[in-house]
């Protein structure tokens, strides 16, 4: 209340000064700093202004002196004497100092025409007789130009920075220098620094005081407001959830004072200013009077506390339940009050009309289902029963009044005939319990009482005369059903005994399977062996062979012999080509098989088949084509890709006659690439295609076929594209030529399953050349 009277008689002025608050304590640090900027941004140029004047000042001083002492000692050189020369020169340089020329550290040098020292003042022994330029370092262009050079920066020393001019001499003597450290120069002006420095510090800590002092008089000031914000929104905020408004009405003005809350219960937007009585008490519904007629109401009835409901309007249209309880204070004065809060009651009052409408529903409801229902009180008396129980009981109408004890009710109408209890299940209520019943007409009733809250218990009788009757014919199945159990255990046990005799036949199968397993790793294990100990001679007969070809040692004597050597050779070869392929075989019906997978682009490896088998197909002239499309990738076994494409474009070089054609093409099809070569060869007959792609197999046998090979080129090609996760196919037309198709997934999205059957004899030859197999 006084938080709302106050803004209203500061406004605007408080508002204002309110909003302009954090600029303000923003500000003034800021300015402060400014402040202090300026400041020093000022004491330093005038610093720096002072330090080139000290500056200025000692080079033209230094000048007169240097001109000074040059004119003086130019008017008394040519009548010093030779002999003690160097006293003289002293003694002259000691007469035509100015006064203070050595108290503000200038030091004079006069050299001779060869550049060393002969006086010094002050006086210095250790620097006489020295070359100038050991004393003064960057000193060359003084001794060159003289006084155009005007005054300089030099080292004294080597490690003294001070300023130096010099005039050249006529006669014996070379020239006169002066110099004066930096130091020296600058010792005032150091002194007024220091000076500046510690006004300014002291000046900036009493501002920075000042500024504590303020922004701890600011926080105070702010935590005070703060502390009393929280306990105003704490008196709000309990109004707010207590569904409270805070009332103040001034009578004598008629103005009102609401809390942020009470705007909420109205659905206003709160706002500072007071309300006028008339504004408000249009918001009160016509039907429940007058807000005026309250306030004569407590005059007359000489009250000082109203307790009264009534409606409000909010601001959407509709209507809030509200009770107000408010106290007149001062009314004997000349300003009235009628201070207190009002409560919305909107849901007290919707709470008591359901509760109406559902009593009256629940009436409705008992009286409509199929149950008997009957409810007693504590003390045994009856609340209400429905039409169903009055009508199975046979009681009258004048014995179901509200009220009637439970001795009369029942000795009204027709008792049924106890006929057994019916077990709870779990654990039992207090107080309950549930039986069946006969009525005299032969009807089945199942009761069920329960213990109310109050003490009182409730009873509900359901009709199963339909269900005693289906019990009287599941008893008579029943019967039934245990003399075809007997039958059904007599099968079971013949099943049983057939069941016995499979798992008998089971395990001689597993016994079996198990030595087929065996031999089948003998076998492998033989040929790897086998295979093993003919590549050893083999390397030799094809080293020897090459050695002999080449004729590393000498001629071998007749032509024929080259020929033996070149059939041996590549009898060798092919030989160890077939052994490749017998341990590869072996390798993977082991579990030996592993491949390496890595993206890899497929014309790369197309490229290289095809330079491979250039040679053959020359010699052959038959034409090799690839269309690819661009870009192809996949990943994949590097070795195992290009070991299939050589595969299959070797059987098509070795079965297209002369003059044939063959073409690659690749394609994207889906998340696979399928690679496929063709050629105009020999083709296959349609009978041998079902044969094709097994271990040895080929289409003529041994000994009628016209080209040499293993016969595992393609079980190879199908095995490698099976454990990339992919397929071949097989196309041909005898005559017309062959078509062969590789499927390949793009990504390997799970380890593919190894191949079985036919294509499990072959295996990537790991550090293998990629030879093609036969």
């Amino acid at each position: 209340m006084i938080k709302g009277h106050a803004r209203l008689l500061a406004k605007p002025a408080y508002e204002k000064l309110v909003a302009a608050e954090p600029i303000l304590r923003r500000c003034i640090p800021v300015l402060i700093v400014i402040f202090l900027l300026i400041v020093a941004l000022a004491r330093f140029m005038q610093l720096y202004d002072l330090r080139m004047e000290r500056e200025n000042q000692a080079r033209d001083m230094m000048g007169m002196v240097a001109s000074s002492i040059a004119r003086s000692l130019g008017q008394v050189e040519p009548t010093l004497p030779a002999d003690r020369y160097q006293m003289a020169v002293q003694n002259a340089l000691d007469n035509a100092l100015p006064p203070t020329t050595t108290t503000t550290g200038q030091r004079v040098y006069v050299a001779d025409a060869t550049g060393q020292v002969i006086a010094t003042a002050p006086r210095s022994p250790s620097e006489e007789a020295r070359d100038f330029s050991t004393i003064v370092s960057g000193a060359q262009p003084l001794v060159i130009f003289g006084e155009r050079a005007g005054v300089l920066t030099v080292d004294l020393d080597g490690d003294q920075p001070a300023l130096a001019t010099l005039r050249h001499l006529d006669g014996r003597l070379g020239f006169v220098a002066v110099a004066t450290p930096l130091q020296a120069i600058y010792r005032d002006w150091r002194a007024d620094v220091s000076l500046n420095v510690s006004i300014f510090i002291g000046t900036s800590g009493i501002l920075l005081v000042i500024l504590y002092g303020y922004f701890a008089q600011s926080a105070r000031a702010q935590e005070a407001d703060q502390i009393y914000q929280e306990t105003y929104d704490r008196f709000d905020t309990a109004l707010r959830r207590g569904r409270c408004g805070l009332w103040d009405w001034d009578v004598a003005r008629g103005r009102l004072f609401w809390s942020k809350s009470m705007f909420e219960l109205v659905g206003m937007a709160p706002r500072d200013a007071l309300l006028g009585f008339g504004e408000v008490n249009g918001l009160v519904h016509p039907d429940d009077g007058d807000l005026m007629n309250l306030v004569e109401a407590l005059y007359e009835a000489n009250e000082t506390t109203v307790d009264r409901m009534f409606r409000m309007r909010k601001a959407d249209g509709s209507y809030v339940w509200l009770r107000i309880r408010v106290e007149l204070v001062d009314a004997d004065g000349t300003e009235p009050h009628l201070i207190g809060i009002a409560v919305d009651v909107t849901e007290q009052m919707r709470l008591a009309e359901s509760s109406r409408t559902a009593d009256i529903r629940l009436r409705d409801a008992i009286e409509t289902i199929s149950e008997a229902f009957v409810l007693w009180d504590t003390e045994n008396k009856l609340v209400m029963c429905n039409s169903k129980y009055q009508q199975l009981h046979g009681i009258p109408d004048s014995a179901l009044h509200p009220g009637t004890p439970y001795a009369t009710v029942i000795g009204a109408g027709h008792q049924p005939v106890v006929r057994a209890q019916i077990p709870s299940e779990g654990r039992a209520e207090e107080g309950a319990r549930s039986f069946e019943a006969q009525l005299n007409d032969g009807r089945w009733l199942q009761i069920s009482e329960r213990r109310t809250k109050d003490g009182g218990f409730v009873s509900v009788g359901t009709d199963i005369t339909t269900i005693k009757r289906h019990e009287e014919k599941l008893i008579d199945g029943e019967r039934r059903l245990m003399a075809t159990i007997a039958d059904l255990r007599q099968s079971r046990q013949k099943l049983e005994q057939q069941a016995q005799e499979m798992v008998e036949l089971a395990e001689k199968y597993s016994e079996q399977k198990d030595r087929a397993e065996a031999a089948n790793r003998t076998k492998s294990e033989f040929l790897a062996n086998i295979s093993h100990e003919l590549r050893t001679p083999l390397n030799a007969i094809i080293g020897f062979s090459e050695i002999m070809q080449s004729g590393l040692f000498g001629p071998l004597g007749s032509p024929k012999y080259g020929e033996y050597c070149q059939d041996i050779n590549a009898s060798g070869n092919f030989l160890l080509n077939v052994i490749n392929d017998v341990l590869d075989m072996a390798r993977i019906e082991a579990g030996r098989m592993t491949l390496d997978m890595e993206p890899l682009r497929l014309d790369e490896i197309v490229d290289d088949a095809a330079r491979v088998m250039s040679p053959e197909a020359s010699t052959r002239k038959v034409t090799i084509e690839s269309d690819l499309e661009d870009g192809l990738a996949l990943n994949a076994d590097r070795r195992a890709v290009k070991q299939m494409v050589l595969n299959l474009l070797s059987n098509a070089v070795k079965f297209t006659p002369e003059n044939g054609h063959i073409g690659i093409r690749a394609r994207r099809i889906g998340s696979a690439v399928t690679l496929t070569i063709e050629d105009n060869g020999i083709g296959i007959p349609k009978e041998a295609l079902k044969k094709l792609g097994q271990p040895f197999e080929q289409v003529q046998n041994q000994f009628t076929k016209s080209h040499k090979g293993s016969g595992l080129g393609l079980a190879i090609t199908r095995s490698l594209a099976e454990l990339h996760g992919g397929a071949m196919r097989i196309r041909s037309q005898e005559g017309r030529g062959t078509i062969v198709s590789i499927r390949l997934p793009l990504a390997q999205t799970a380890e593919p399953e190894p191949p079985t059957g036919a294509s499990a004899g072959v295996a990537l030859r790991l550090g293998a050349s990629a030879e093609p197999s036969r």
